[in-house]
């Protein structure tokens, strides 16, 4: 698709929509009668988005009601963010962009210049203007204010070192524009943790030293104790980890309990932009409640009704014990398709700072060795009631980009052939174990480290190990925190670790190759690589392998090209990565279970579970969930 369709394609969600005739939502009935809150035609924008029913298989709702779900730990009342879904641009159930809160959008024919033009009406949750001054004090008075940002604007915001040109059109419309195209810009904006470019100026004024005589706000900043101003402002902010319930949103649901709690609740937004066909105010649904719980007793507490809708946490080993609650309980368990390009993937670490490990991790016959001695075929049997499918780390077959030798190189379940590679690599010299020796005489042992939050894992690791000794390859498991396991990897001490597989399986031409390019540091094959390239030089270290380098260059292709361009550059970057298998896929297509309220309606019988893009519930649009009671 060229950029000019796209800019078409964006401008399709402007819908105009006469909302004055239209009934209160109950919950509100009585603030409004009271005078407290306006009706709701003076609440919604000129032109609320219309979410449209037809095409996402949706029925009108009833109003009212709590929808129950639970989550492991407080820091996790964030998901209320991800579900709510609520984007400047985001993706609809086909994975389509489409305006959100944004009335429209224009992209020039170069991917250089976007102008995003905002509802009209449209307002905080507290009834304040959305407007571009939000824009704005975001642009200039956050991201561009050394002490609120002391490394300047996300790196989305730029285009090699050229940062955004930002200009205020008019009170609803603002322009970002560079002299290159800019590839990234749409798709940050859709992502599920979204990088929030505006931000409530009228709130948080009152906590920039800009705006606020400074006497005052030194007196706040004492008082909570705090280091200066610059802290207050970032403490009253954090859109996303919703740490402060009396800052304005956008999202459907409005955070009202502080913590520390062990029961968290969302209010319905009384100035939230979307509505149903029949002009209905969205959400359907009053408030959102997550209960907290230890993660271990969530399949149980979910298995004795005590959740309305519920996945996360939820793994297909919980699968047996769910379904047979359900004869005598209110819910029904489905099983979604997963996002992941696998469910989980071993990542030998490149750029280790043991020269030796470092050596042979990067001698590709070592890692086809290793993929080679995997029985995945028993993983999936003993583990995964045979749902599941072998597959290597890399994009589904739902993707544009797919190719079945992407899936299937190198990862039979072959010990001769294997066992003949580290023959050729020369590690023929075994202890009296029969455990191979490395060149400098060591063990031939690999300590595997996890993040000790999925069980699954470990017990992979024990399968694979006995089947790796047959090689003469002896495994450890090392169970870390994820941070520390993570500035291991980045400091070159973890020699392998096994985490989840890449989160977009579903790539398109138009989405980042991030996973797939040594230009992240949470990229766990490759960390000093992806520091390096994100410090622009000043940590980690250069990618010095050819096919490293040769991603990197095609990273840069797919920046600068055209739709053909950036599919080739796509599909040579995954060829360069079947052929190097960076990380070793294990097991894929691991069926996630969802336990959906047999009232609850508007949830889909099949759909997609996946962080990026599609925001687990998210495309789905929980604001449209209703109960039929």
């Amino acid at each position: 698709m060229n950029r000019a369709a796209i800019g078409v394609l964006l401008l399709a969600g402007l819908t105009v929509f006469d909302n004055r005739a239209f009934a209160e939502v109950p919950y509100f009935e009585d603030a409004v009668s009271r005078g407290d809150l306006p009706p709701m035609a003076e609440r919604l924008p000129e032109h609320p988005r219309v979410i449209d029913f037809t095409e996402e298989h949706k029925e009108i709702g009833k109003y009212g009601g709590d929808l129950v779900t639970i989550m492991g730990r407080s820091r996790d009342i964030r998901m209320a963010v991800v579900y709510g879904y609520t984007r400047l641009v985001g993706y609809d159930e086909n994975l389509v962009l489409k305006p959100d809160i944004l009335e429209s959008l224009d992209v020039n024919d170069a991917g250089n210049v976007f102008t995003l033009h905002i509802r009209k009406g449209h307002k905080w949750s507290d009834g304040t203007p959305f407007t571009a001054e939000d824009f704005r004090y975001y642009w200039e008075d956050i991201v561009n204010n050394d002490e609120l940002f002391p490394v300047g604007p996300p790196r989305f915001l730029f285009v090699d070192d050229e940062p955004a040109t930002f200009e205020v059109l008019d009170d609803y419309t603002v322009q970002y524009s560079w002299s290159q195209p800019n590839p990234f810009f749409l798709i940050e904006l859709a992502g599920t943790r979204p990088p929030f470019i505006y931000r409530p100026a009228h709130y948080l004024k009152q906590f920039h030293k800009k705006y606020r005589d400074a006497a005052e706000l030194d007196a706040i900043v004492e008082e909570r104790g705090l280091r200066n101003w610059a802290v207050l402002h970032t403490d009253k902010d954090r859109p996303y980890k919703l740490e402060n319930t009396e800052r304005p949103s956008l999202e459907p649901w409005l955070i009202r309990t502080k913590e520390p709690s062990d029961r968290f609740i969302f209010e319905r937004n009384p100035y939230y932009h979307r509505v149903d066909p029949n002009g209905n105010q969205l959400p359907y649904i009053d408030r959102m409640i997550f209960n907290i719980s230890n993660a271990k007793l969530v399949p149980a507490k979910v298995g004795a009704d005590e959740a309305d809708l519920q996945s996360r946490i939820l793994s297909l080993k919980d699968y047996t014990f769910l379904k047979q609650s359900e004869a005598n309980k209110n819910f029904k368990v489905r099983l979604w398709d997963v996002g992941y390009g696998a469910y989980a993937a071993l990542y030998p670490n490149l750029t280790c700072s043991d020269p030796v490990w470092r050596k042979l991790l990067r001698d590709v016959r070592f890692r086809h060795a290793l993929s080679l001695a995997i029985n995945r075929t028993e993983i999936n049997r003993v583990m995964f009631f045979g749902l599941a499918t072998p597959t290597n780390n890399t994009v589904l077959p739902k993707s544009p980009l797919f190719k079945p030798e992407y899936r299937t190189a190198f990862i039979e379940f072959d010990l001769k052939k294997a066992n003949a590679l580290l023959d050729e690599i020369g590690l023929t010299t075994r202890d009296d174990d029969g455990i191979r020796l490395l060149p400098d005489g060591r063990p031939l042992e690999i300590i595997v480290e996890t993040m000790g939050e999925n069980p699954e894992h470990d017990d992979m690791l024990e399968l694979i190990a006995d089947n790796w000794k047959k090689a003469g390859i002896k495994l450890f498991v090392k169970g870390l925190q994820r941070e520390v396991l993570r500035n291991r990897a980045y400091s070159g001490e973890t020699i392998m670790s096994i985490f989840n597989g890449i989160d977009n399986g579903l790539a398109t031409p138009g989405s980042v190759p991030s996973e797939f390019v040594p230009v992240q540091q949470d990229n766990l094959q490759w960390p000093k690589w992806g520091q390096y390239f994100q410090t622009d030089g000043e940590a980690g270290e250069a990618p010095d392998m050819p096919a490293a380098k040769e991603l990197m260059d095609l990273y840069g292709k797919w920046i600068r090209g055209n739709d053909a361009g950036r599919k080739e550059a796509w599909q040579r970057i995954l060829d360069i990565n079947a052929e190097n298998m960076f990380s070793i896929g294990l097991i894929g297509n691991v069926p996630q279970p969802v336990v959906v309220n047999t009232q609850l309606r508007n949830v889909p019988e099949k759909g997609i579970h996946s962080w990026e893009p599609g925001a687990f519930f998210g495309i789905y649009r929980p604001d449209t969930f209703w109960w039929d009671r």
